[in-house]
């Protein structure tokens, strides 16, 4: 059964800490040079592939006791936090450019692009981390994969005009702020529990 509060709330922190990444603006560049719905078929499997990843790797951490998944899951939010605060402007990802714009070859790009640049990335940390803290495997995949999807979709279809509204810099202090509190609640549940 899905957890529609686990899944808002993955949804929230994976979309406000993903607005400010560096495959948000991939997702932008790829969008201006190709068929934006080419773009997202691609995008969006490899996003569905990164959050199968991170919740398999979140579930294996609800193996360990409690105290020691809080513990471990609030220093990692604290870290999250931090280097997103820390982290400098990102330019555009240079991409290169399919010989043809056929489905394949520019779905094809995209899903490459966001495989290699997404691995290892902050979101897919933190979607192992809200796995493991909420021992709910399809709510937090739902939650994140939603969120990784908007955040392609907005990127492809408008990320210009969204940037010149919001300051880049404002949504990535509200997503170290999200995770910033989340760190501090989880701690607090290690130390209490």
């Amino acid at each position: 059964m899905i957890s529609l509060t686990v899944t808002a709330v993955v949804f929230g922190v994976v979309f406000l800490a993903e607005l400010p990444d560096k495959t948000a603006l991939a997702g932008l560049v790829l969008g201006t040079r190709y068929r934006a719905s080419y773009v997202f078929a691609g995008v969006a499997a490899a996003f569905a592939v990164h959050v199968a990843l991170a919740v398999a790797a979140g579930s294996v951490l609800t193996l360990l006791p409690q105290q020691i998944v809080h513990a471990l899951t609030g220093v990692l939010f604290l870290g999250g936090a931090a280097m997103l605060l820390l982290k400098k402007g990102e330019g555009e990802e240079e991409v290169r450019r399919p010989e043809d714009q056929s489905f394949w070859k520019v779905s094809g790009a995209g899903f490459m692009l966001i495989l290699v640049a997404e691995f290892g990335d902050l979101t897919q940390i933190m979607t192992a981390n809200l796995a493991a803290r909420y021992d709910d495997p399809l709510s937090v995949g739902l939650g994140a994969v939603l969120a990784l999807w908007a955040v392609a979709g907005i990127g492809i279809v408008g990320g210009k005009a969204l940037m010149k509204k919001v300051p880049l810099r404002l949504i990535t202090q509200i997503a170290a702020l999200v995770m910033l509190g989340l760190g501090v609640w989880s701690l607090w549940e290690a130390v209490t529990g």
